[in-house]
């Protein structure tokens, strides 16, 4: 049996004398209330196929250098791109940042600025640098620190 959704109508073997009209029990609602419900269908799929967000995790305890807590080493460093302006620059960076137990950069923010697109490349890079983390009692520990980074003659 087939049905031609466009008229109703069926045919083949097992067609029948009755008429089946796909959607005939909305033929009497106002289009803009199909508009509504169709709107209502199509927000529920979405929200039906988004994943499921992960809770955010708990920030890392960092503790302070000294006391117990080593310094983190630098293991991989990336130096900044620099920015092609048209003009020469001399300056410092100062960048802030946690260095996680295993080592990687999180947090990386500008401390004291010299210029934008230059804060801006020495962000980058920072977020580039792998670390050897701190250590308290031997284990891997989260510390904040603050490195310099210089720019001559840019």
């Amino acid at each position: 049996m087939s049905i031609n959704l466009a008229t109703g109508e069926t045919s083949g073997r097992f067609s029948s004398s009755k008429t089946v009209r796909p959607f005939s029990t909305l033929g009497t609602v106002p289009n803009s209330v199909r508009f509504a419900i169709l709107l209502m269908i199509l927000g529920l799929c979405a929200f039906a196929q988004t994943p499921p967000q992960t809770p955010p995790q708990a920030a890392e305890q960092t503790y302070p250098i000294g006391n117990g807590v080593s310094v983190p080493r630098v293991t991989k460093q990336v130096t900044p791109e620099h920015p092609s302006k048209g003009f020469k620059i001399t300056g410092v960076v100062l960048i802030g940042l946690t260095v996680s137990s295993t080592g990687d950069p999180k947090d990386v923010h500008v401390v004291r600025s010299l210029e934008k697109d230059v804060d801006q490349a020495a962000v980058d890079a920072v977020q580039k640098w792998k670390f050897e983390p701190a250590r308290k009692d031997g284990q891997p520990v989260a510390v904040k620190i603050s490195v310099e980074i210089r720019f001559h003659d840019m």
